[in-house]
């Protein structure tokens, strides 16, 4: 409930097809993210060169605007909770966060939710006209092939993020101890090159504090063992945690891969087997604890990801390396081919009715696969296998061994396949090995000033929660900072701007603490 995230979606579920959040994040010929290939055949940020994002530093041009989010809002409450006994009800107008004026809301996070597949929004969709280039009878809006599905996104914790390649500071770093992608806050300066570079989107600046945020993958959970908030809360048991083991020698000659849609081969071949001998004997010679091996070997992302193979990155043509995983949706045919007089869970008839699914292949395989249609299709054929295998055993029939074999898996597989995902208890989704001792020091976090109420901006809360009272727009309190750094006795003076730097409002009286490195003495002298 701090003030500055009233926009800040770490977390957002969208309707596919659809915008998605910010609107149409997906089109990288607008807002330039991820990574490129260049002459040579070596990686290169989107955005161009050092010196072209130099040149932009003050003013990037490729930034979404308030209005591809949605202007924050806040409402009246003290009309409410203040307002005289009469015979009118008392009504709490919307009130904007940036301007404090009354405003119309017309606009929010999701605000096209299950209007994907109508036509007043579903052309929007950028995934929707680049098939529809490609086939332009392929994905129609009439209400007999209309289709939908929801795609919840957070933060990738890319394995090679643009993001971090973007930041000017080196405020965004990449934990070697597991994986998660973090903005230091104290060296964050509010540049906002990471938001351009992250081709998802998932990097947000707090106009509140002028500082860039973005999902933390909860590391203070997983370091005692629990996991994250968003997969521990999901109503439909869907997210699943666990370990993976990687070579991280290969990950930039992995991204530079020139075929995109060799993107997804060469992202698994970078994931190690955790029962491979080698990898167990390199594993001890770098000290990987015992615990951290036994969690890789029972990671369930591992296996759904790397053993079955029916779960598959987003956007792998980003070459960003992805690393939350999605298991693509089957439609729901049973019942059309039932009421057809067919066998609805028979596996021919299933595997027949995969090519004519309301969901075209091609759609899917431009959200996982980079356009392969073929993975897509192996992917939903075991899926498919999967469910006519169970429905014989449930019904106490022999197990049909041809059904398995026809997708490349055998029954013993497939079964365990099914448990993972119809049945699997609490600790089989979450495997998460515990921080250790030996690590204490490695994994302690600075104080921040976002971390406590009246950190960066003290903001006064109202009866529900933060800012939830009478908005102080953004540009009162740029002023309030800018006459606390002119009336001060030195240049960004004042403990509420500690840490910070402000360049829009800087007075041009100095340099500001914070702006260029510190010299050493050693340096010093030898400069004199």
């Amino acid at each position: 409930n701090r003030a500055g995230t009233e926009y800040v979606w770490f977390n957002n579920v969208e309707t596919r097809p659809g915008q998605g959040y910010p609107r149409q994040y997906e089109d990288q010929e607008k807002w330039r993210g991820g990574w490129t290939v260049g002459r040579r055949g070596r990686l290169k940020l989107r955005t161009g060169s050092r010196l072209t994002r130099l040149l932009t530093i003050f003013s990037s041009p490729v930034q979404p605007k308030l209005e591809d989010y949605y202007e924050p809002w806040t409402y009246d409450y003290r009309t409410l909770t203040e307002a005289p006994l009469g015979d009118d009800f008392p009504v709490a107008r919307p009130k904007s966060l940036i301007t404090g004026e009354d405003m119309k809301v017309s606009w929010s996070a999701n605000w096209d939710d299950d209007l994907g597949g109508a036509p007043e929004m579903g052309h929007l969709d950028p995934i929707v006209e680049k098939v529809r280039r490609e086939s332009e009878e392929k994905i129609k809006f009439e209400f007999e092939n209309t289709f939908m599905f929801y795609l919840p996104r957070i933060c990738e914790h890319c394995l090679n993020p643009s993001c971090m390649a973007s930041c000017p500071s080196g405020a965004i770093y990449k934990r070697a101890e597991d994986g998660i992608v973090l903005v230091d806050q104290d060296r964050c300066r509010g540049w906002r090159q990471c938001i351009t570079g992250c081709p998802y989107k998932k990097i947000y600046y707090n106009h509140k504090t002028g500082k860039s945020e973005k999902c933390t993958f909860c590391y203070p959970r997983l370091e005692v063992g629990l996991p994250t908030v968003c997969s521990e809360t999901c109503v439909g048991r869907l997210r699943y945690l666990g370990l993976f083991l990687y070579d991280a020698d290969r990950v930039t000659a992995a991204a530079a891969t020139p075929d995109e849609k060799d993107l997804y081969e060469a992202q698994l071949d970078l994931i190690l087997d955790p029962e491979d001998p080698a990898v167990i004997r390199a594993a001890k010679e770098q000290g990987i604890p015992d615990d951290w091996m036994d969690a890789a070997r029972r990671s369930p992302v591992y296996t759904l990801a790397k053993k079955y193979r029916v779960a598959l990155p987003l956007h792998p043509e980003y070459r960003t390396m992805p690393m939350v995983w999605y298991i693509p949706p089957l439609s729901p045919i049973v019942d059309l081919l039932r009421d057809q007089g067919h066998d609805a869970e028979q596996a021919g008839t299933l595997f027949g009715a995969i090519e004519a699914l309301r969901i075209p292949v091609e759609y899917l395989a431009e959200l996982f696969t980079a356009g392969d249609t073929e993975i897509i299709t192996r992917v939903l054929r075991r899926l498919a296998g999967m469910r006519s295998f169970m429905r014989d055993i449930t019904l106490g029939a022999e197990p049909d061994e041809s059904i398995p074999e026809s997708v490349g898996m055998d029954g013993e597989s497939m079964y365990e396949m099914y448990r993972l995902l119809a049945i699997a208890k609490y600790d089989d989704r979450y495997v998460i090995p515990t921080a250790h001792y030996e690590q204490a020091h490695e994994l302690e976090e600075l104080g921040c000033s976002l971390d406590f109420d009246g950190g960066a901006y003290e903001m006064h809360s109202g009866p529900f929660g933060e800012a939830s009272g009478t908005p102080a727009p953004v540009a009162v309190e740029t002023f309030q900072a800018l006459k606390l750094r002119q009336t001060g006795d030195h240049p960004a003076d004042g403990e509420r701007l500690r840490g910070r730097v402000n360049l829009l409002n800087w007075d041009g009286n100095g340099n500001p603490e914070g702006l260029f490195p510190e010299r050493s003495t050693d340096a010093e002298e030898a400069s004199r």
